[in-house]
């Protein structure tokens, strides 16, 4: 008998981990091996449990999940990364897989397309949800540089300028320049409202 797809689970909430494993567990050739509800405990437990594939959240404690997914690939590339999230922005699809994320999944999947996206990913494809796929394309890639992507994030929390740049060790000029640039190209009116739509596009 063929030895069964060992799985790794990680996501914050106890409840989501829980329902995946069980739903996963119903396959036959799916083993859940190990769970984490933080970022920064995926590594170690692909090291020690050494899981064919990994289900990831994105938002997570500790790090994100595409932070995760380039880990993996570094340090177990063993173990191959299906990110599985309820923010499925195109955003987020195009910085997943140049992670070396295989595969990017939303949770309202439903649990026959979630097991076979893993059998997927296990046998070395890569798999996307079409719908996000298709969104990803329209809306193209991230415009922003590091630096103007560090500008905003810092701005998100409503930071002035002179913080924002005492954080960044840069000049209070050349963050409001970063943050021009930036809202320029996500055609904001405010700088603002340019960290905000960076966030839900994903490109953060």
């Amino acid at each position: 008998m063929t030895e069964p797809i060992r799985l790794l689970l990680a996501d914050d909430q106890a409840l989501v981990r829980g329902a995946l494993a069980a739903l996963l567990g119903l396959e036959l050739d799916l083993e859940v091996v190990a769970e984490v509800e933080r970022g920064d405990e995926v590594v170690a437990a692909a090291l020690r449990h050494r899981p064919d594939v990994a289900l990831l959240d994105i938002e997570m404690p500790g790090l994100d999940g595409i932070a995760v997914a380039e880990r993996l690939a570094e340090e177990a590339p063993a173990t191959r990364s299906l990110i599985v999230t309820t923010f499925g922005r195109p955003g987020y699809l195009r910085r997943a897989l140049d992670a070396g994320a295989a595969g990017f999944v939303v949770k309202d999947t439903p649990a026959a397309e979630l097991a076979d996206a893993v059998r997927r990913v296990h046998a070395g494809m890569r798999v996307v949800d079409p719908a996000l796929a298709t969104e990803s394309l329209i809306e193209g890639t991230n415009p922003l540089s590091s630096r103007e992507k560090e500008v905003l994030f810092q701005a998100l929390s409503g930071a002035p300028v002179v913080d924002i740049a005492r954080t960044l060790s840069l000049s209070a000029g050349t963050v409001r320049n970063y943050l021009s640039t930036a809202t320029a190209k996500a055609q904001a009116q405010s700088s603002m409202q340019a960290a905000v739509i960076a966030r839900d596009r994903g490109w953060l």
